[in-house]
């Protein structure tokens, strides 16, 4: 469906009703929040019930379980996840009815043009993460902004809230080029690497996509992008973004860094600007960080108020997010669901000084799996102990013939298991005193680690 985004602005107004498709979503959640606050009759659906379907009833919106065509009825225009496809019940209905079908990026393009200052932050991984951060730093500097983040934001008590200033921060994900439909006046591009191959061709077919992303922001605006990273200096060196890194020659460049990356001072055009203290661990963190950095700075927000705001930041929702304890062993939670991103959280686990660490990943889509297979098992093959769920399916049917079995046959000492309950039994079993125990996925697999700390 082409991009409409004019086209949408004539449904987004008080009174008319809209209907969400996959309403269960971490942004499509929050977009049926603000639009309901901007005076339009809200109604959703979502293949499962979750906590966020929960929340979405209790405060007045109603919520289909299940997609099915009577749903839509006196929906003026649908709104769906980049996950519906048309054969899905509820769109192939409002197709034959003629209701307007637009997607959820175009919702939120539209909402940020009403901004003088729109921050959208892209890459392939460290997006919730680096919002967050970016969140922190402007309610800090009480800047007001309208939020949207793809996770839970402890600050928030939400993934989104919805201020009265002049700046919106937007989570922005390239996965079927939603974030084209934008309209940043400050794009930062932490990293580029090949994702999201269902929809992607290869590598270079994703930087295209990023460069079409840079090349929204107007002639006024600004491009921030990682330094340090080949892929981005690659893609956008021809547009002379700001950089941040840890390299000479980066505008923002960390120095100095502690052997967990948790403390570093920070240079602005080699000068001296501020010394961080940060309450996560890992070079990848640091690196958020400096993206953040970048992002104050340019903003003129105080250097004490950044590196403050910064040394407040305990974490996202599901990034690193201590869970409890067991028999001894600390349980912690993250979504990495990227080769890259799970080798950055063991990186950082490695340097937390656990005597083992053991993690129980959960392979997200089918097609993520079978494209970068042999990565997964290479980051994989450096934990102590490899604990394998299922493939969670996401938005696909398993036509490839592929499972986590075939990931365990390669990764020495690896266990397989079928089921969330079969993951906690199994970690129930081998934990001991100074173990790391992490549930890594972009999946259910969070509720291992919760099964497990209550037992």
């Amino acid at each position: 469906m082409p991009f409409a985004v004019n086209t949408i602005e004539s449904y987004l107004r008080p009174g008319n009703h809209i209907h969400l498709v996959g309403i269960g979503g971490v942004s499509m959640r929050p977009l049926g929040l603000v639009l309901r606050g901007m005076g339009l009759t809200i109604s959703g659906s979502d293949m499962n019930a979750s906590v966020s379907t929960d929340d979405l009833i209790a405060q007045g919106i109603p919520v289909y379980i299940g997609h099915h065509p009577e749903n839509i009825a006196g929906a003026d225009c649908v709104i769906r996840t980049a996950a519906a496809r048309n054969d899905n019940p509820e769109i192939a209905a409002a197709r034959e009815l003629g209701i307007p079908i637009f997607e959820r990026a175009q919702a939120w393009g539209v909402l940020m043009k009403a901004y003088r200052n729109a921050i959208c932050i892209s890459g392939t991984h460290g997006k919730t993460t680096t919002t967050s951060m970016i969140t922190q730093i402007f309610m800090e500097a009480q800047w007001d902004p309208t939020v949207m983040i793809g996770g839970y934001f402890p600050l928030l008590h939400a993934g989104h809230r919805v201020g009265k200033g002049d700046t919106i921060i937007m989570e922005s994900c390239e996965y079927c080029n939603s974030f084209l439909n934008f309209f940043p006046t400050t794009a930062v591009i932490l990293n580029i690497e090949a994702d999201h191959l269902d929809f992607f061709a290869d590598l270079e077919d994703v930087e295209r996509s990023f460069l079409k992303f840079a090349s929204l922001v107007p002639a006024d605006g600004h491009i921030i992008a990682n330094g340090d990273d080949a892929n981005t200096c690659k893609t956008l060196g021809q547009l002379n973004p700001i950089t941040f890194g840890r390299n000479a020659g980066n505008t923002v460049r960390g120095v100095n860094f502690s052997h967990n990356y948790q403390e570093f001072d920070v240079l602005y055009q080699d000068t001296f600007f501020c010394h961080i203290h940060l309450q996560v661990a890992g070079l990848h963190n640091a690196m958020n960080a400096l993206a953040a950095i970048a992002v104050g700075q340019l903003y003129q927000i105080p250097a004490d108020v950044i590196a403050q705001a910064l040394s407040h930041f305990t974490g996202a929702g599901r990034r690193m997010e201590f869970k409890g304890r067991y028999h001894g062993a600390d349980v912690y939670d993250d979504y990495a669901h990227h080769p890259g991103e799970l080798n950055a959280l063991i990186t950082a686990a490695q340097s937390m000084g656990y005597k083992r660490i053991i993690c129980a990943f959960q392979p997200h889509t089918y097609s993520r799996t079978a494209a970068l297979f042999s990565d997964f098992v290479q980051a994989l093959r450096r934990v102590d102990q490899a604990v394998i769920a299922e493939i969670y399916a996401a938005r696909e049917q398993n036509t490839i013939g592929i499972s986590s079995k075939d990931l365990v046959a390669q990764i020495p000492g690896a266990v397989y298991c079928e089921s969330l309950p079969d993951v906690t039994a199994y970690l129930q079993k081998v934990a001991q005193e100074g173990d790391l125990i992490l549930t890594v996925g972009a999946g259910d697999i969070y509720k291992a680690a919760e099964m497990l700390v209550k037992t």
